[in-house]
């Protein structure tokens, strides 16, 4: 029975949401960051006329993607409101530039020096042992890798563009991007190292570049930014080959790769003649609606070229209780990780981690307010680098803020709440309330 004298559940107004979203994202940048002005700052200036400093100018960009504004014109509408912009300074103490002044910024400056802030900002989170714990064996992180388009067009683009011709003679240009990003089973995925695939003249390519090619460079640049970096390489059925497992070994860095059926044929071949011998395990959870049971097996010391590895095999069956019908799912990973009973449910977890760069990274980033394939900016590829890992660095200071309590409450506390929704909140209330001596809060 319903009881009419119980104190009903008190939820927070839409000016208290956005009020805790936006001390959460000054305090993040305050806590974990606080010497991103000082690294703007210090990149050479390229301008002439000087109406902005640096830090002014790469915080608006910046803040295009924390606000998940999505474009350049959206931001721009925010900083019209003057209460909007005196709300912005007194909490971050910069002004708000408008759109085209960062835009003509960012086609001059290069790229590696903001992929460098990048780097300089999150090795800082390593410093401060925030992604301990989720260690694999207790010391090696997490790295995916995978690629991803960014843009595409119906005209050349730049000299950089890849370039792809349907059976009806249509060409498009389009660029990609392979990144390196830090996983982490509590739905992190931070960009590490970022590298662009890119063509170097207006030629047609008999052969462009590639994601195999650019793993070479890009895994060149991890070790320069991370040299000391334990790391566990997770990667998808692209990457089981002799210059993977070259690298990774030259770098000490351990891998757990998907293995597919028709991919390294003498490896598989002796994984299945062997299948019957490798060691075996079974594993069961429960919850209200589903049963899965999780069948493990692996194999250590099988030859692929000059050297040996462990093939790993788990079997997923998911017993829906509703509906009464069985989901069935397998997957098998090529290591370097010498198997053993207690860490081979591990590897597997570790091994399907990989979906993290693509569901929490790459999706979010395309489908959730940041807009990863909106152009924003048409003509200028230094312009389209910069904007790509400036929206690296919002992304990762937004992940740290929707994992702090204050936003997990938030999202609870109405069932069809979203995130969107709390950013929505942010940009009224920054619009419509006079901050005052609110700026105080912050340090509370």
């Amino acid at each position: 029975m319903y009881d009419f004298y119980r104190e009903p559940v008190k939820k927070s107004s839409a000016a208290e949401r956005g009020k805790i979203v936006l001390w959460k994202i000054a305090k993040v940048i305050n806590t974990h960051f606080p010497t991103l002005n000082e690294n703007f700052e210090q990149l050479v200036d390229p301008r002439v006329r000087k109406s902005y400093t640096l830090a002014e100018l790469l915080t608006g960009a910046l803040f295009v993607f924390i606000f998940k504004d999505g474009s350049r014109n959206l931001y721009n509408s925010d900083r019209r409101d003057e209460l909007f912009r005196q709300n912005f300074f007194k909490v971050f103490k910069v002004r708000l530039p408008q759109a085209d002044t960062f835009d003509a910024l960012l086609r001059v400056l290069p790229p590696n020096e903001i992929e460098h802030i990048k780097v300089k900002l999150i090795s800082s989170l390593f410093e401060q042992k925030l992604f301990r714990e989720f260690r694999f064996l207790g010391k090696y992180y997490h790295v995916a890798v995978d690629a991803t388009g960014i843009s595409s067009y119906e005209q050349r683009h730049c000299p950089h563009c890849l370039t792809k011709t349907s059976k009806h003679g249509t060409t498009t240009y389009f660029h990609y991007v392979l990144e390196a990003k830090l996983v982490t089973s509590s739905g992190l995925s931070i960009s590490l190292a970022s590298e662009f695939l890119e063509n170097t003249d207006r030629k047609e390519y008999e052969k462009q570049d590639c994601e195999q090619k650019a793993f070479v460079r890009l895994a060149s640049k991890i070790k320069k930014f991370f040299p000391r970096l334990p790391i566990c390489l997770l990667a998808d059925g692209l990457y089981p080959n002799n210059t993977v497992f070259d690298i990774c070994q030259q770098n000490n860095w351990l891998f757990i790769i998907t293995l597919k059926d028709g991919s390294l044929k003498s490896f598989n071949a002796e994984a299945n003649l062997l299948k019957n011998t490798a060691i075996k395990q079974t594993h069961q959870r429960a919850d209200s609606a589903t049963l899965t049971t999780l069948d493990y097996a692996y194999l250590n010391d099988l030859q692929y070229g000059n050297r040996k590895y462990s093939w790993i095999e788990c079997c997923e069956s998911t017993w829906h209780k509703e509906t009464k019908t069985t989901t069935n799912q397998r997957f098998v990973y090529i290591t370097n990780v010498t198997q053993k009973s207690d860490i081979v449910v591990s590897t597997i977890f570790s091994g399907r981690l990989r979906w993290k760069i693509e569901n929490e990274g790459f999706n979010e980033l395309k489908n959730n307010g940041y807009e990863l394939q909106h152009k924003y900016s048409r003509v200028s590829y230094p312009a389209m680098q910069n904007y790509y890992h400036i929206l690296q660095i919002a992304h990762a200071i937004n992940q740290l803020v929707e994992k702090t309590n204050a936003i997990k409450t938030l999202l609870k506390e109405y069932s069809k709440q979203t995130k969107e929704n709390l950013w929505r909140n942010l940009l009224a209330y920054m619009a419509m309330i006079d901050f005052k001596n609110e700026v105080d809060a912050l340090y509370d």
